[in-house]
């Protein structure tokens, strides 16, 4: 059974940065797509970023310009490094795992537990 666990949220200042990791045995497997979202309290969950095992990415409009999706396939680590936060990123970022396609609207059949970011203003 597939699993994955995320670390590396907390609080920040705006302008500030975090890096987010998410282990999970498959991102070393070339079928496995990963990807990061995000859910604010009171809205709906929202696509951050997904990586194919080859490296290609896709990144919310919004985000682009600041978060960086990678994939550490020999340990196993996906990372979202990000920069210039703002108030507005504060949310529960989850990592998440699908087979196959990655860049379709396809859904996830994997999920983390989610953890935390909050900006302050």
């Amino acid at each position: 059974q597939v699993q994955l666990l995320e670390s590396g949220g907390g609080s920040v200042q705006a302008g500030g940065s975090l890096r987010l990791s998410c282990a999970a045995s498959v991102i070393s497997e070339p079928s496995y797509c990963m990807g990061w979202f995000r859910q604010a309290p009171g809205k709906e969950r929202e696509d951050v970023a997904r990586i194919d095992y080859y490296g290609t990415t896709r990144y919310a409009d919004s985000m682009k310009d600041r978060f960086t999706i990678s994939r550490d396939k020999s340990i196993n680590i996906l990372y979202l490094q990000m920069n210039s936060l703002k108030p507005e990123d504060t949310a529960m970022y989850y990592c998440a795992a699908r087979r196959w396609t990655c860049f379709d609207g396809s859904q996830w059949s994997v999920w983390g537990q989610g953890t935390q970011v909050t900006v302050s203003s």
